[in-house]
């Protein structure tokens, strides 16, 4: 019913910026709420906030001020902002939905953010 594709992952610089996409299919994204959560290795997974379908978003504390969720219904993309990179930042970046079950998952892209 859903597919998402994240993509945008990399290898940065301390202090360097990234946008992350996620592309989705089906005919129901643009009613659709999605979150953006991150993996580290031997972490459990954090979820970094979310987006509503109307666009309003919610996010964490520690990503406030450097991270911005936005979406564009019509390409069907949700992209993550994320400026002022640390190395704690490294990670695999997961767009999903939320409100349903199941909840949808990508594949995930690394980030890998270098001191």
């Amino acid at each position: 019913q859903v597919q998402l594709v994240e993509s945008g992952g990399d290898l940065v610089q301390a202090g360097g910026s990234l946008r992350l996409s996620c592309a989705a299919s089906g005919s129901i994204f643009s009613s659709t709420a999605m979150g953006w959560t991150r993996q580290a290795p031997g972490k459990q997974r954090e979820l970094l906030g979310y987006i509503s379908s109307q666009g309003s978003t919610t996010y964490v504390d520690f990503v406030k001020g450097r991270f911005t969720l936005s979406r564009d219904n019509a390409k069907r993309i949700v992209y993550l902002q994320m400026n002022n990179l640390k190395p704690e930042d490294t990670a695999v970046y997961y767009c999903h939905t939320l409100g349903m079950s199941p909840v949808f998952w990508g594949q995930g892209t690394q980030v890998t953010v270098s001191s």
